[in-house]
């Protein structure tokens, strides 16, 4: 079985590590973990890996994420990958940050990459990945992957996290280096994996209650 995982960004130096562009970031660190790299190629860079029996398929478009779907739609018809094959990763503004969302279709929520993606493919049936990028940071929100962070940093991170979230002074380019922490200590991979804990014991638990 073949799948298609397609991290959406933006190219560019001047969008590299922001926020709007986590598709890309997760994207990157996978296909790290998988010890395969990106190759540039039509519309995208590329990658494949196999794993467990099933054959990976990552896209990151190098075009602007407002024509993603010209890139998705090309590799698509290429590796010929079914809809519920398909998976798109991208950053959502409504959700806090760090939170993740999966829906197996749905409309495109005023994103930009999703909409381009839509247009092309003729539908929204597929699946896709919300991966939250909102005010968490800037609300001073005490979370799961801040917890982690906190609980693995060094000293100077520590005083880091002090300043910005316990006594609220934030500076600008502290949410980038704050996001830059938890990528470089695979945080948000950890929280994806306790999340992905949870959800199993909670299915447990709902097959024990029938």
């Amino acid at each position: 079985m073949k799948f298609l995982i397609i991290g959406l960004g933006n190219v560019g130096s001047e969008y590299e590590n922001t926020r709007h562009n986590i598709g890309f970031s997760i994207l990157d660190h996978l296909v790290s973990e998988l010890s395969v790299s990106f190759v540039e190629e039509k519309y995208g860079y590329y990658a494949s890996s196999r794993y467990k029996s099933r054959t990976l398929h990552f896209l990151k478009p190098s075009l602007f994420m407002n024509n993603s779907g010209k890139s998705v739609k090309f590799w698509k018809q290429k590796l010929k990958i079914n809809f519920e094959n398909l998976l798109v990763i991208t950053d959502d503004l409504a959700l806090d940050f760090s939170k993740t969302r999966l829906k197996a279709r749905g409309s495109d929520g005023g994103h930009n990459g999703l909409k381009s993606i839509n247009d092309y493919l003729h539908s929204s049936m597929y699946p896709r990945l919300r991966v939250g990028i909102g005010n968490d940071f800037k609300e001073r929100k005490v979370t799961l992957p801040l917890i982690l962070a906190f609980k693995n940093a060094s000293n100077e991170e520590k005083k880091f996290w002090e300043r910005t979230i316990e006594k609220g002074v934030q500076d600008d380019g502290d949410f980038q280096l704050a996001l830059e922490i938890l990528k470089g200590k695979d945080i948000l991979e950890k929280t994806y994996n306790i999340a992905l804990d949870w959800s199993e014991m909670a299915k447990e638990s709902l097959v024990g209650i029938r």
